[in-house]
């Protein structure tokens, strides 16, 4: 048996008294106000002066680019190209107009030389692909004193490097033990709780504390990232809630401000666990990985469970996939085949203060959620839209149309039509054949309608 000396002693009971300091600080400023949803205001504190410092640094790096008197790197605004919004029929009499001296009206439907504006189209779409770009991070127009965001490396002044290396001591050294503290403490307790829970008796006591079970641990989470949220019209319960999907945190945001039932596939490890512990207290939908191809199984399931009134309102992701918060991809149509109120949800993040974007083909799980721990926060904001019924006369993809349009219109995100399978998969021969319909129109189609005529 050893003894400890004098000094050992002391560096014992300093890390004892540290550790007790810390886990009371941690129970008096976070935990006990996530448990009740009340906040001291000092996360938005923190933002506000973060904010300035990266003001400060934009000014400095614009300064040391005009010293030396290069350019700084200028991202294209939500990462698209400004382009004109003409059609292929007036582009192509404009290059005509100006390249030939011959009336428009005596030339042919097709010229040969109309083969080097297509190549042209060509290239600036392989480019400008409007499609592959939203599976990668979104750009930033000023530098947020991450090294993964900054592409002007080479005008940072010194000060300015001091100040990154104190971001990185504070991000690393004080941030990331504390969020890890806080996450290890949220997943604890909704597995033990959500456990705990599911042996009571069935009845509105077990539904009060399975409620504020899920709310407690979901709200520890959301401290966990320094998650800044603003929520914009408070939800009204029942029907479907759907909500455009940039990233797995996805749930957590929404679920530390209501109650929902989730639905998913099953999972293996720690999410299995977590799987398993929350559907003992809460009647979540989830599907064996061989029962998310059947999409009548599926669509069965969530349509039993949205028509019991005493289930909670179902929150679904119908992009099936997540997207760089630049855009709102194409909504699955199975969510809108049921027939139930939606309840739209628009979430929109601040990508000044961390990249919120899984890009799963690049990054796994664990290495994204340390990305996101090491961020200087997670800031967004959560719209809830008005209830949207399918009307009679639609059908149900036009119906997810409609409902994604409002989910872009509202969070300022681009409508696409596209497919976000497209991240994994290749382009449908379907919408190449509709490409070239456009095209084959474009040319041959009004020589067709003459000779008729």
């Amino acid at each position: 048996m050893f003894l400890l000396l004098p000094f050992d002693s002391l560096i014992v009971n300093l890390l004892g008294i540290s550790l007790t300091v810390l886990f009371t600080l941690l129970l008096v400023f976070i935990i006990v106000p996530a448990i009740f949803g009340v906040s001291f205001g000092i996360r938005k504190l923190y933002m506000k002066s973060l904010l300035k410092i990266f003001a400060w640094a934009t000014l400095r790096m614009e300064r040391g680019a005009k010293e030396k008197n290069h350019q700084l790197y200028k991202p294209y605004t939500n990462g698209i190209i400004a382009k004109d919004p003409t059609s292929l029929e007036e582009e192509i009499k404009e290059i005509r107009r100006s390249g030939s001296s011959k009336a428009l009206d005596n030339t042919p439907e097709f010229e040969l030389s109309d083969i080097f504006y297509f190549c042209r189209k060509g290239m600036e779409t392989i480019m400008d692909d409007e499609v592959t770009k939203r599976f990668s991070a979104e750009e930033l127009e000023s530098w947020n004193l991450l090294s993964r965001t900054n592409y002007n490396f080479q005008y940072i002044s010194l000060r300015l490097t001091v100040l990154w290396g104190l971001g990185v001591l504070i991000r690393y050294c004080f941030l990331l033990p504390l969020r890890i503290a806080l996450a290890f403490t949220g997943i604890s307790l909704l597995v033990v709780g959500t456990t705990v829970v599911g042996y009571l008796p069935n009845g509105r006591f077990k539904e009060f504390m399975s409620k504020h079970v899920h709310l407690m641990c979901y709200r520890i989470c959301v401290r966990a990232l320094t998650a800044i949220i603003t929520y914009h019209d408070r939800p009204r319960n029942g029907g479907i809630c759907v909500a455009n999907h940039t990233s797995p945190i996805d749930v957590i945001i929404l679920a530390s401000d209501g109650y929902y039932a989730m639905v998913g596939q099953v999972h293996g490890g720690l999410m299995g666990v977590i799987q398993r512990a929350m559907v003992k207290a809460c009647p979540h939908v989830w599907f064996e990985r061989s029962e998310v191809k059947d999409r009548h199984l599926v669509a069965k399931r969530l349509t039993e469970h949205v028509q019991d009134k005493s289930k909670l309102p179902i929150l679904i992701f119908p992009e099936g996939t997540c997207i760089n918060n630049t855009s709102v991809m194409m909504f699955k149509k199975g969510s809108f085949e049921i027939g139930a109120t939606v309840y739209p949800v628009a979430i929109k993040y601040d990508p000044q203060f961390g990249d919120a974007f899984w890009n799963s083909s690049k990054y796994g799980m664990v290495t994204y959620l340390l990305r996101m721990m090491t961020s200087w926060a997670i800031v967004c904001s959560v719209w809830y839209l008005p209830p949207m019924t399918r009307e009679a006369d639609e059908d149900a993809v036009q119906f997810a149309n409609r409902v994604k349009s409002a989910i872009a219109r509202q969070g300022g995100l681009v409508d696409l039509l596209w497919d976000g399978g497209l991240k994994r998969e290749k382009v449908k021969d379907t919408f190449k054949e509709e490409q070239q319909k456009l095209y084959s129109k474009m040319i041959v189609g009004n020589h067709k309608d003459r000779s008729r005529s």
